[in-house]
């Protein structure tokens, strides 16, 4: 309809002979709109939107964004776990084992930084901390450092 209109250009003669805007037909273009009835629903518009809800209708809607929300969240945080266990496995180390331990962040290894070795080791595992914290048998120039080390860090010595 809208295309009609603007198919005419800006000036256009109506049945009487009279030269219009088309923008003097706008008001009537949008209660067309307003009030033609939609194939998909059914219904105009105008009988969908209800411009001033009452505030018990809006408590419903505002219930159902917020049911729908958690609902999706929840989906989000269980797809997002599931793919964090698929990728990440827990490390099977334990206590006796040797490994590797990462040094790009140590600052107390002497030599120009280029030249370092990117992994320190073998140190024996001492204890496990956790699923995620060992400590280690240090010896050389780590013998300084605090002995308990994340498992991002190690690497097993094969």
């Amino acid at each position: 309809m809208i295309r009609r209109f603007c198919a005419y250009g800006l000036e256009f003669k109506d049945s009487d002979g009279f030269t219009r805007y088309w923008c003097t037909l706008i008001p009537a273009l949008e209660l067309e709109y307003k009030t033609s009835i939609h194939s998909s629903t059914g219904k105009a518009p105008e009988d969908l939107v209800d411009i001033n809800p009452k505030s018990s209708s809006f408590k419903i809607i505002l219930d159902k964004a917020e049911h729908h929300a958690n609902r999706f969240m929840q989906d989000s945080f269980k797809y997002a776990k599931e793919r964090c266990d698929k990728i990440h496995k827990p490390p099977a180390l334990k206590v006796g084992d040797f490994v590797l331990v990462s040094t790009p962040n140590f600052n107390n290894i002497k030599g120009p930084k280029k030249l370092k070795d990117s992994f320190s080791g073998p140190f024996m595992i001492k204890a496990l901390h956790g699923p995620d914290t060992v400590q280690l048998e240090l010896t050389g120039e780590l013998m300084n450092k605090h002995p308990d080390f994340p498992v991002s860090l190690i690497s097993p010595h094969r």
